[in-house]
């Protein structure tokens, strides 16, 4: 496998145009820098290359495969095609990311990974690759999502990480975030932040977006290799955007290409607090050490989110996802809870694969784009699976659909 991880974008401090930068306390400026530096020359480093590309061959088991879902194809009038992430080890598109993030980790001589979850799909993903590497791994999480993602929860303590239960705020994504924060300013010096997404100060979005790429990158070549072409529309959710950067950056250049990200809608965008649309609710704001759209309150702080997927309910977003935005180059819509949990039943029984509530949001959206764009292709980022969504949706949608 040719790996590769340069990519243009962003510029030397880290900004996409006004998005991005590194807004970082004074004790942390050095310790990016060493990141930064470290990750600029590994990056270019082929046996550090080398490493990476085995790792995902042989340990992930990529590439993931390219799946035409005919059924779907049929009943919608489009043709659909799902980058099946979500056969990735681990369970999803996170492991991409975690991998480069710890060989980084190991070779700056940190002693311990520590890293924010939502959904739990990160923290799986983590305490895989600091299993793998030999470190330490602590995973902060949400009480609520705790609760929603159990299984998961109980696979990152079998795999030796140590989960640290989150109390305050909304107890979910953005309060885990903070609280892994706060952590890492305590000693930045033995441990590491490896942020879940194309988030935080700089150069993280740039690193998770560069690890992320090689989604697209496959998805681009096996499509030209089967169908002759490119796809007409790529979907992906949003939260952080990981996954869509993932999948959209093979095809930026590509104009011919619509590419489509989804927020979730939650319970309604006229709701306050209750959606975390951030790039069509949101404002410019800074939080996390970075500049982007944001949900902002009216004092100006990150506002109360909400969403029935956990890894989607953020109230910024990647700093790349902002310039595209106002760049035009991606359009980004909405999805509410009850599109993506209809969304969530059709795949599983029309297609025998349950995907992440997370992922379902991309496809409720697919569904509605098939419908304008008849005879048309939709490749769809299906970025993880969903075995660690089950027990909620059955506790909660299943009478709904037939599951006493």
């Amino acid at each position: 496998m040719n790996l590769t991880l340069t990519y243009p974008f962003p510029d030397d401090s880290g900004f996409f145009g006004e998005f991005g930068g590194s807004f970082i306390p004074p004790q942390l400026e050095e310790v990016m820098k060493e990141i930064t530096e470290a990750y600029l020359s590994v990056r270019e480093d082929p046996a550090f290359l080398s490493e990476l590309a085995d790792l995902f061959e042989n340990y992930v088991g990529r590439p993931s495969p390219l799946f035409e879902a005919k059924t779907l194809s049929d009943n919608w009038g489009a043709r659909i095609f799902f980058k099946r992430e979500d056969l990735n080890h681990t369970g999803a598109h996170k492991i991409n990311h975690c991998l480069g993030e710890a060989l980084l980790a190991k070779k700056l001589g940190k002693k311990k990974l520590i890293a924010e979850t939502g959904a739990g799909q990160h923290g799986v993903a983590l305490a895989t690759a600091a299993a793998l590497v030999g470190l330490d791994c602590d995973i902060y999480m949400g009480e609520v999502d705790i609760k929603k993602e159990y299984p998961n929860v109980v696979r990152m303590k079998i795999l030796g990480a140590r989960v640290i239960p989150v109390s305050h705020g909304r107890k979910t994504l953005k309060e885990a975030v903070d609280a892994a924060f706060e952590a890492y300013l305590k000693d930045p010096i033995t441990q590491i932040y490896c942020i879940g997404s194309v988030v935080g100060p700089h150069p993280f979005p740039m690193m998770v977006r560069d690890f992320q790429a090689i989604i697209g990158r496959e998805a681009k070549e096996q499509f030209t290799a089967r169908q002759g072409g490119l796809p007409d529309h790529v979907v992906a959710c949003v939260g952080g955007g990981s996954n869509a950067l993932g999948i959209f950056t093979a095809f930026l250049d590509d104009p011919e290409v619509s590419l489509h990200g989804v927020e979730p809608s939650g319970l309604g965008l006229e709701i306050e607090g209750e959606h975390a649309a951030t790039l069509t609710k949101g404002k410019p704001g800074v939080m996390h050490g970075f500049k982007s759209y944001m949900l902002q309150d009216a004092a100006g702080e990150p506002g109360k989110v909400y969403s029935v997927a956990s890894g989607l309910d953020y109230p910024s977003v990647g700093p790349q996802h902002s310039y595209l935005r106002d760049q035009g180059r991606v359009q980004y819509g909405v999805c509410d809870d009850q599109e993506a949990i209809s969304a969530f039943f059709e795949i599983s029984r029309r297609e025998g694969i349950i995907p992440a509530v997370e992922s379902a949001h991309a496809i409720a959206f697919a569904k509605k784009l098939a419908q304008e764009n008849h005879g048309e292709s939709i490749l769809i980022n299906l970025s993880g699976r969903g075995d660690k969504d089950i027990d909620f949706i059955v506790e909660k949608f299943g009478p709904q659909y037939g599951i006493e």
